[in-house]
């Protein structure tokens, strides 16, 4: 096994993940980037999407909601708005949070004062990536 980079991800509710792994894949605003050991410093503001990791043989994935990464001396550091496991995502929910921003975004919402367009396709995509992780594509 070659060398790794420490991988932490946290939220506002602690630390969701902190290991050391092979390669660490992720979203950032710019586009996907990937990470190994010796990466070089860096800064990246994430969009909504999967960060992915592996170590050895076993890949995870997870649903992150923004943030950002630093990349300094064989760490990468997530700090997230929200991380979830493809076990912790609430199916059912999902649905209704994509149903949801869909009717507002068809125009149900511009008849409400307080719509927020940005909003509304910020929930839908939150949706529709925690649906992909969850083994559910709608």
């Amino acid at each position: 096994m070659g060398q790794q980079i420490q991988l932490e991800v946290v939220t506002p509710a602690g630390k969701k993940v902190d290991e050391d792994v092979d390669i660490v894949t992720a979203p950032g605003v710019s586009g996907d980037f990937g990470i190994l050991a010796n990466h070089a410093p860096f800064l990246s503001a994430l969009k909504i999407g999967i960060l992915s990791y592996e170590n050895g043989k076993k890949k995870e994935n997870i649903m992150i909601s923004g943030g950002f990464c630093e990349v300094s001396s064989n760490k990468a550091s997530f700090l997230v708005e929200s991380a979830e496991r493809g076990s912790e995502i609430n199916v059912e929910r999902a649905m209704k949070a994509k149903e949801r921003a869909e009717r507002l975004l068809a125009g149900e919402g511009r008849k409400m004062d307080n719509f927020n367009e940005t909003r509304a396709e910020l929930a839908l995509q939150r949706s529709l990536i925690r649906l992909k992780l969850a083994g559910k594509n709608y």
